[in-house]
């Protein structure tokens, strides 16, 4: 509660300051993804996130849309899982489709020389994600054979982590950009032979729905 008291003074001292921009928008990325640790021969999961956005800059601007610093927090929805296939292919293939509700706070750096902003930033920030949806689609008979190795019964609800990325600035409205998430609390709690993480990588695009100046 703390961290998220002194986020929340952050952003009001930067929305009274006249030398900052505030830009917000919508966000969508493409991923694939999978479950560390649990279900045999991982063939990960692809899946789709879409969002919304607001940017603040940390530096002041000399000349319009020239600050190489800001703070960016987005929430979206993120399809996310795990395809996996047994050693047994008698088996078959075993789905379990995990949706989020999550949350990351991006600082966002240009490269830049003096007041001069390149297209080429680095962003990264923390990641929390609550889970919405599970639909799991697996054979009867592999929970049985696997019960002992795989302790994926339950679930959690709530997970942390951290994601960062590189990104292409390709208009005043839009950027496209290239994330790594890697989580850092377990999917699944009653697994005690692994520490199963969620992970993904993704390719997307931020496109801005305004350009105000403040």
């Amino acid at each position: 509660m703390k961290k998220f008291n002194i986020i929340i003074a952050v952003f009001l001292m930067m929305m009274v300051s006249g030398q900052e921009t505030f830009k917000y928008g919508v966000t969508g990325n493409f991923h694939k993804g999978s479950i560390v640790g649990v279900h045999d021969v991982s063939k990960g999961a692809y899946g789709g996130s879409l969002g919304i956005f607001a940017q603040w800059s940390l530096v002041e601007n000399d000349v319009y849309d020239s600050a190489w610093l800001y703070i960016m927090p987005q929430i979206e929805y993120s399809m996310q899982g795990e395809i996996a296939k047994a050693e047994e292919d008698k088996f078959g293939i075993q789905e379990f489709d995990h949706d989020y509700v999550a949350m990351q706070v991006y600082l966002r750096y240009f490269f830049h020389q003096g007041n001069m902003k390149r297209d080429v930033y680095l962003f990264a920030g923390p990641r929390i994600e609550y889970l919405v949806r599970e639909k799991r689609k697996v054979d009867p008979a592999y929970d049985l054979a696997y019960f002992k190795y795989n302790l994926d019964n339950k679930l959690n609800k709530f997970g942390y982590g951290v994601s960062f990325g590189v990104g292409l600035k390709l208009s005043l409205k839009m950027e496209a950009f290239i994330r790594y998430d890697q989580g850092f609390s377990k999917v699944y709690p009653n697994n005690n032979n692994n520490f199963t993480y969620n992970r993904l990588l993704a390719v997307g695009l931020n496109y801005y729905l305004n350009e105000n100046w403040w």
